[in-house]
Formats: structure tokens, C-alpha cells, sequence
């Protein structure tokens, strides 16, 4: 990965917990030399500590790039340290979630190159999916550059249009909840059936986890390994019979839920 800008400018991560440390970790394990590296994070772990890269208050004059790694609600107050490096070469790349380009230009001055991005909590261990958008002001370099950033911890996708950032919170940022929810549910209906629940939740990760694996190896749709798996009158129809009921099953329980959150994520980025 080519980290040439940075190391010569320097890249400022703002926030180092959990989604911080997991892109810090990829940056470092693909590389970028430790002392390119600034965080700031006033509750820093041993981890960090010992990574070799700068914790500190103070800011590099004028990085390659500024991460944006707080949490949603502490944005307006992290912002104002990093107004003095908007509106210049500086790129901010935020992954707060709910928090629009458009507070970040308020925040940070007319012309600031500003990436908004989405990941989600698989890219802890590199399975994650981040999906990104830029301002006006952001070049196709700095935006290829966001995405080598962010992949890292996992895949990345391009969107057009930052409404959709909504959905793609209610989808895959949201969405590993609802899979942990599948597992605790799966593992809770084996364990009624006479399964102990140590056993019942073993079957119930491996068969999720395996499940969404062959999704994303195998070239045929979803629809159709379904199909693959269900032989007529057998066990798999007799449940996808209630599953795919389309007054109470998954269909229309997954669509309120998506739409939910896609609701909140308005309301809080407004």
C-alpha cells in the first residue's frame, strides 16, 4: 500500500478505541511507518501506548490526512481543535457515524476536502465493509486514498448520493446487531428443541458464520442457495415456510427494522 504522502506529511487520528485502534492496527501491520502517526485520545490503551506512534495533543502543520474516529455526539466538541488545518491540503476522513458533510464544513471552513464514511464492526477483524462518499472539494486521488485507508479492516464501496448514507447505516453498519440477533434467536430455538445451550449456540455461530461465508464466495445469488438447500415437502421448506411468511416472517419484520434505523440516522444527522 502506498503510504509515500503520508509518511512525508503525517496522518492525525482523532479517537483511537475500537474502530480507531482496528484501522490503526491495519495502517501499521500494512506498513506506515509508526512515527508518520499522531493520536490524539485522551483515554489512551496500553496497546497504543506501546505501538510506537505519537500519542499527543498537538497537531503535525499540515498532515496528508486527519481520521476522524469519535464517537457521534462528541464530534462538535473535537472539531474546534482541528479547525486551524481547514480549508488547505488537509484531507478529514470521519467515520462518526450520522455526522453529514455538511456539519464537518460548518466545522471546519468552506473548501475543506471531506471523506464521510460508514464501516461497521466486522472490520475488528478485517471482515468489514465501509461504504464512502466525498464533498466537492475532495479529489479522485484523495477519495482513492480514503479507500486504501479503509481497506484495511475489510471491503469498500463508493455511493453517489449522501442520502444513502442513511440506508447503508441501517444496512451494514446496523446490520451485524441483527445477525448477533439471528444467532442469540437460533441458538435459543435449539436449545427449546432439547439441545444444550452450550451446543445449541456452537451450531448457531458456525452455521451463520458459514452461511454468510459461502454467500460471499459462492457466484450464485442468495435466492438460489436458498433454493439449493430446500428440498421440497423436507425440514428446510417446513421452516422457510414461516420465515418467509409475508404478514409476520423475515420479509416484513427486516423491512421495518432497515426502515427504522434508516429513520434514526436522519434524525441525528440532522
Amino acid at each position: 500500500m502506498d503510504f509515500s504522502d503520508i509518511e512525508k506529511r503525517g496522518l492525525v487520528l482523532l479517537g483511537c478505541g475500537k474502530m480507531g485502534s482496528a484501522m490503526l492496527r491495519g495502517w501499521l501491520d500494512a506498513g506506515l511507518s509508526p512515527w508518520a502517526v499522531s493520536v490524539i485520545d485522551p483515554n489512551p490503551s496500553d496497546w497504543l501506548q506501546k505501538s510506537g506512534v505519537k500519542v499527543t495533543t498537538e497537531l503535525p502543520p499540515s498532515p496528508a490526512v486527519v481520521v476522524i474516529a469519535v464517537k457521534p455526539q462528541m464530534v462538535a466538541e473535537a472539531l474546534p481543535l482541528l479547525f486551524v488545518l481547514g480549508g488547505a491540503g488537509t484531507v478529514f476522513l470521519s467515520v462518526a457515524a450520522g455526522t453529514t458533510l455538511a456539519t464537518f464544513e460548518g466545522m471546519l471552513g468552506a473548501g475543506t476536502p471531506i471523506i464521510r464514511a460508514m464501516p461497521n464492526t466486522p472490520a475488528a477483524i478485517g471482515r468489514g465493509i465501509t461504504a464512502l462518499i466525498g464533498n466537492t472539494a475532495v479529489s479522485s486521488d484523495a477519495l482513492a486514498l480514503g479507500e486504501r485507508l479503509l481497506s484495511v479492516v475489510g471491503q469498500t464501496v463508493r455511493v453517489e448520493r449522501e442520502a444513502d448514507m442513511d440506508a447503508v447505516t441501517a444496512v451494514s453498519g446496523s446490520g451485524p446487531a441483527y445477525v448477533f440477533h439471528l444467532i442469540e434467536t437460533l441458538a435459543e430455538a435449539g436449545a427449546a428443541e432439547g439441545l444444550s445451550p452450550d451446543l445449541a449456540m456452537k451450531l448457531a455461530k458456525a452455521t451463520v458464520g458459514g452461511a454468510g461465508a459461502l454467500a460471499e464466495a459462492s457466484d450464485e445469488d442468495p435466492s438460489q442457495l436458498r433454493v439449493n438447500v430446500t428440498s421440497p415437502n423436507g425440514t428446510t421448506a417446513a421452516a422457510l415456510e414461516v420465515l418467509m411468511d409475508e404478514s409476520g416472517g423475515f420479509p416484513k419484520l427486516l423491512r421495518q427494522a432497515v426502515h427504522a434505523a434508516a429513520e434514526r440516522s436522519r434524525e441525528l444527522g440532522k
